[in-house]
């Protein structure tokens, strides 16, 4: 199989840990919203292998959004394979959205069993991960999360290079340049990711209003029609119908990220504020039909919950959570590029460059106060308070609180847009968020 030169921009996050996984027995599964560069993980994947010196025969890559593909079953399938693999050499199976093959989860376990092979899927919505999926292949597979690009990421994407610099003052700061020299702040730069979003498509056609807004309505379009809306076709099961409904509630949802949110509370507060009228609907909708709904949305990676966490009683709780949009422009192409609620939108962007430093992140309670984020991993964990400015007493005295509550001895953060502020209190970091998104 001859495959073109790629062009692609490094995802080495992402392909690290692909790489880590070269040759081993799991299945590797990318898992994202769509369009967050999966497909492109993958080339970069075959890439590395031809660097390697693995031959183009021993690559079969297979994309089932192509016409090419498009009436395989699971059977049809593994004969296509098993006419392409090398007798005594490791076949390479790279498979592209595969949830589009009825029962490929039949054909990817024979894979595995009947074949020398390392194997690769992508698939944009979290039913690839199903029950069903994980009976056939448990303990056999590893989950690559991808989102959209980080700020560095969106930095490279856009051709512009960080470079450090020395202020009046002797303090290190850093400087955006873009391929002509001219100079940027980077505060600049973050404004554009926060108006913008991470998607990387937008690399492809510029920091230019209207062509992103083109760009995020067909990502918005597709996920909604392809991969909310006919999801349940693939299951047999009752499907989402209303589409006004799952729109509302996206709605609701990309306008309340950060807020303490439950279930039974959107349904009441679509009728409340005259977002549903009940006497079309008949009724306001059921406890069970926004859980569905939201469960399409969560499936889909577009919204993502976080639980809260009682840092004292050591134990998650039930009460209300919070839910975040996987990327800032896709809010913005949603609600209109506003700035009454920047406080939710730099949250939003930490709690997801949270995720992809490697954290589990919860909301934390300590007493009748609340830390925006506990993040946790093996070796680690933080108490992050994410606040846009300082500058107020009652807005100091606010961050600081819950995180003094805190009688351990980790690392306690507050992220904010401040420079020129003091550095820490009561040996709780006060840190520029922008220079830690870089950092």
């Amino acid at each position: 199989m001859i495959f073109p030169k790629f062009n692609l921009k490094n995802r080495d996050l992402y392909l690290n840990k692909l790489i880590a996984f070269q040759d081993k027995e799991p299945v590797k599964v990318i898992t994202g919203i769509r369009r967050c560069g999966k497909s492109s993980l993958m080339k970069l994947m075959i890439q590395h292998l031809k660097n390697c010196g693995i031959s183009d025969e021993q690559i079969i890559f297979m994309n089932f959004e192509s016409m090419e593909y498009k009436n395989m079953d699971s059977t049809s399938l593994y004969n296509y394979i098993k006419d392409r693999v090398i007798n005594g050499k490791k076949t390479y199976l790279f498979f592209d959205e595969v949830q589009k093959v009825e029962q490929w989860q039949e054909a990817i376990n024979s894979f595995r069993v009947d074949f020398q092979s390392d194997i690769y899927i992508t698939g944009s919505n979290a039913y690839l991960l199903s029950s069903e999926f994980s009976t056939y292949l448990a303990g056999r597979y590893v989950e690559i999360k991808m989102l959209p690009l980080s700020f560095v990421e969106f930095i490279d994407f856009n051709n512009y290079t960080i470079k450090d610099y020395r202020s009046p003052t002797g303090e290190l700061r850093k400087r955006i340049y873009d391929a002509n020299g001219e100079i940027y702040d980077i505060e600049e730069l973050f404004e554009a990711y926060l108006k913008f979003g991470g998607m990387p498509g937008i690399a492809d056609i510029g920091l230019v209003q209207d062509k992103i807004l083109t760009l995020l309505d067909g990502i918005y379009s597709t996920i909604v029609v392809r991969d909310i809306l006919e999801r349940e076709k693939r299951r047999g099961q009752k499907q989402i119908t209303d589409s006004d409904l799952l729109r509302k509630i996206i709605m609701f949802l990309a306008d309340n990220i950060g807020n303490n949110t439950s279930i039974t509370s959107i349904g009441n507060t679509l009728v409340n504020e005259g977002l549903i009228d009940e006497g079309v609907r008949k009724s306001k909708p059921a406890v069970k039909t926004v859980q569905s709904y939201v469960g399409a949305l969560l499936e889909s990676y577009v919204f993502y919950e976080i639980k809260r966490f009682d840092i004292k009683g050591k134990d998650y709780l039930r009460t209300l959570g919070k839910y975040y949009i996987v990327d800032s422009g896709l809010r913005n192409y949603l609600l209109g590029f506003r700035d009454v609620d920047r406080g939710h939108v730099i949250e939003n962007v930490v709690y997801f460059e949270l995720l992809r430093r490697g954290y589990d992140v919860a909301i934390g309670k300590v007493g009748n106060k609340e830390v925006d984020f506990v993040a946790t991993k093996a070796d680690d964990k933080k108490y992050i308070q994410v606040t846009e400015t300082m500058a107020a007493t009652e807005t100091k005295e606010r961050e600081l609180t819950p995180l003094k509550m805190i009688r351990d001895n980790y690392e306690k953060i507050i992220l904010t847009m401040d420079r020129n502020f003091v550095s820490s209190y009561d040996g709780i970091k006060i840190v520029n968020l922008v220079d830690w998104l870089v950092g």
